[in-house]
């Protein structure tokens, strides 16, 4: 069974709260790593609520796998001691697990439930082929939560505290939440703590979260990182730029990550440029970006495909390249050159801006 991405979270979320008896692996992969824990852990629970039992829940990880395969079996056909059906978690999980998991599916008898996490996976990966293709196996895929998924996930957090966002507080937290399930989550559960847990006498005013209660709990911390970094330098926005950067490496950044993560951008808008230029148009060709950019991004990432000739990109580059080596190798203060790079882009961005318009 291939459970997309796409698929309704309800549907999910039913599924890793009753998941199929017959089901013997589940593998949850992706590039949401917050939301691949968070349903492994949440299918693990659904058959042993407790994953500290040492009875009925077993902890492998696929290196070990690659090197005894038979144990995955082993494991599949144990009973436990004190009764009950039996967990094994195998994190992280890859393609060296794929022998492992096929003895599993061969194996005539035993009914523990296999749980894999792993990172994301390509089609090609003959662990998700394996499982997907198997009636005994749910391909489980986790990849950045979309706007309906973050406001299904604003909206259980909060009421599960006895709270619900107003309108504005609902868009602000959908708008300035990331990409992964659980540093949302964490964010969310921080605003309900800050909020305060309601009870049952509590006023309607006093369970409803506000804009300014979702700007004093998350503002900066999550609006303002390394993306917001790398996208103001590309859309040639000099003072958040620099606001952005103070953050990031206030934080403890390095400075050679955000060079790499200019280098990305950079690579990622040549791709689309190149595919511009042979008549794709700018949304489509960001359609088809793998993994796909978050939606918040997808406005200004067309901007910026627009904006950016393949030509200037190219001597983008060079420039980073060039930035990377010298903050490897000259001793100058490294956050200086990524500085001095990133402005420049943020430069070039807007003396581009007052160019004649090339798409």
């Amino acid at each position: 069974m291939d459970v997309k991405a796409a698929q309704s979270e309800s549907f999910v979320a039913g599924y890793l709260r009753k998941p199929d008896p017959a089901l013997r692996v589940a593998l949850i992969y992706g590039n949401d790593e917050g939301m691949v824990a968070e349903r492994g852990r949440s299918l693990a629970q659904s058959i042993c609520p407790d994953l500290t039992d040492a009875f009925r829940v077993v902890e492998l990880t696929g290196p070990q796998l690659k090197d005894d395969p038979a144990r995955l079996a082993d494991e599949f056909q144990s009973l436990s001691l004190i009764g009950g059906r039996r967990v094994v978690r195998v994190r992280p999980a890859g393609d060296e697990s794929s022998n492992a998991v096929e003895a599993v599916f061969a194996a005539t008898a035993g009914d523990a439930l296999i749980v894999l996490e792993a990172s994301n996976l390509a089609p090609t990966s003959t662990l998700r082929k394996l499982v997907a293709a198997a009636d005994a196996g749910a391909a489980i895929a986790c990849f950045e939560d979309g706007e309906r998924a973050l406001e299904g996930l604003v909206e259980s957090v909060l009421s599960a505290a006895g709270l619900r966002a107003d309108n504005d507080a609902r868009d602000y937290l959908i708008d300035n939440l990331g990409g992964d399930r659980g540093l949302s989550r964490s964010e969310l559960e921080k605003l309900a703590l800050y909020k305060g847990i309601a009870k049952s006498d509590t006023p309607a005013a006093d369970r409803t979260v506000t804009v300014a209660d979702a700007q004093a709990v998350i503002g900066d911390s999550a609006a303002i990182g390394l993306d917001d970094a790398v996208y103001a330098a590309f859309d040639g926005d000099p003072g958040a730029l620099d606001r952005a950067l103070d953050r990031v490496f206030a934080e403890g950044m390095a400075p050679a990550a955000a060079v790499r993560a200019l280098q990305r951008h950079t690579d990622m808008l040549h791709r689309l440029a190149g595919a511009i230029d042979g008549g794709a148009r700018p949304d489509d060709a960001i359609m088809r970006l793998r993994p796909p950019p978050h939606f918040s991004r997808r406005a200004a990432l067309q901007r910026q495909a627009r904006l950016w000739p393949a030509q200037r990109l190219g001597d983008l580059i060079d420039l980073l390249l060039e930035a990377d080596m010298q903050c490897k190798t000259t001793g100058l203060p490294d956050e200086a050159i990524l500085r001095r790079a990133a402005l420049r882009i943020a430069q070039g961005a807007r003396a581009l801006a007052k160019a004649p318009a090339r798409r």
